[in-house]
Order: structure tokens, then C-alpha cells, then sequence
């Protein structure tokens, strides 16, 4: 079994490991959700509203073991491999932080969502750049529009401007740290403008391939 993977596996071992270690703690009902400015809004019955994440860990586990597996062109796969598995690596990292966030809240450490979204969610968003830059065209990992999905060139020219512009938008993230009321828009309106720039861009490259417009029409 490859490294990344026994690390993936650890990370699920620990996160359950935790999360019946700190069962007893509980009260009765805890808090699992917060809203935009941190506070929170949200609660279920302890067994699982502590379950709820760890098993979403192994449901996204299974899922990201799959995908390579059943996509068309999966063959693609070889050249981006290490990147897509360390990206798994590093969502199930990321909900494992959020995991602890949540026992902390609810055992009286109440540490603000607010100042681990921000970091978190940032750096997401530039591993995401450099997953994207090296993905090669697939069904499932990338920038995936009709586009981009028809043309190896306008996959190539869009997931070098996307991953880019990921890279800014996770440091754009990052700085929501310091305006801890606002981090919620630091998180969303980056990735929300790059998401639909990258889009439109991949529409613009492809119809200067000299590809018929969507309506019909010939350019």
C-alpha cells in the first residue's frame, strides 16, 4: 500500500478514535453548526452530531478511491495521480481539523470557527491550484465544461489560468483571518469568481478554436 494511503487510513483511525474517546464529555445535545460572523446556530443529539463527520470522511474515502476507477477516461489518471491522492489526503486533513474544532466547542474550549476557516479553506483552495494545473482531461477532477471536455487545448490553456487563480483566491482566503466577521465572504466571493471567469474563458478559448457557436451558427 502506497504511503499516502496508510497516512489517509490514519487520519480516519484517529479521527474516530477521538471522537468516541471524547463521546463521554458530551452533553446531551451539542453544537455542530455556526454562522457566518461564528456564532452558533446549529445543534444535534451528541452520538451524531460527533459521527456525522467521521462518517462523511470514510463515505469521501471510498468515493475518491472509486473515481479513478470508473471514469472514462481514467487512463488520464497516471500523470496527475500523486497530486489527486494527496488531495484526498488533504480534504480528509481538513475535516479531521474541523472534527477537533467541533469536540473543543462543545467540551468548553470554545475556539471560533472563524479563525480556522479562513487558513483552512485557503490553503484548500491552493493545493486545489496545483491539483488542477496538473490534471489532465478527466470526468471528474478539474475545471469540466463542455469546452474544456472537447478540446485538449482549451482543457490545457483553462486549468493553467484556473489553477492560478485558485492559487490567489486560497491567499485571498487566508487574509480573511484578520476580518474574522467577514471570513465567510473571503472564503466565497474569491472562489465564486474564479469558478465563473474559468468558465467563461474555457467558452472564449474553444470558440476561437473556430468550433461551431452553441447556437448552431457557424463563427
Amino acid at each position: 500500500m502506497k504511503a499516502i494511503w496508510i497516512a489517509i487510513i490514519a487520519i480516519l483511525i484517529l479521527a474516530f478514535s477521538l471522537t468516541f474517546a471524547a463521546y463521554p464529555l458530551m452533553p446531551k445535545t451539542i453544537v455542530t453548526h455556526w454562522d457566518a460572523a461564528g456564532n452558533p446556530n446549529g445543534s444535534m443529539q451528541a452520538l451524531w452530531g460527533i459521527l456525522i463527520v467521521p462518517l462523511i470522511m470514510v463515505g469521501m474515502t471510498v468515493l475518491f478511491a472509486v473515481i479513478p476507477r470508473i471514469d472514462p477516461l481514467r487512463k488520464n489518471y497516471g500523470t496527475f495521480l500523486n497530486y489527486y491522492e494527496g488531495f484526498v489526503l488533504f480534504i480528509l486533513a481538513f475535516m479531521l481539523v474541523i472534527q477537533i474544532q467541533v469536540l473543543l466547542w462543545n467540551t468548553g474550549y470554545m475556539l471560533n470557527p472563524n479563525l480556522l476557516l479562513p487558513i483552512l479553506t485557503g490553503l484548500l483552495f491552493i493545493y486545489i491550484g496545483f491539483l488542477i494545473e496538473k490534471a489532465e482531461q478527466n470526468w471528474f477532477v478539474g475545471i469540466r465544461t463542455p469546452w474544456t471536455l472537447s478540446s485538449v487545448t482549451v482543457w490545457k490553456k483553462t486549468h493553467d489560468l484556473g489553477g492560478n487563480l485558485f492559487k490567489v483566491a486560497g491567499v485571498i482566503s487566508c487574509a480573511g483571518i484578520l476580518f474574522q466577521e467577514y471570513a465567510i465572504w473571503f472564503v466565497l466571493v474569491p472562489v465564486l469568481v474564479v469558478s465563473v471567469y474559468s468558465v467563461a474563458y474555457s467558452y472564449v478559448e474553444y470558440q476561437k478554436e473556430g468550433h461551431p457557436k452553441t447556437d448552431g451558427s457557424e463563427d
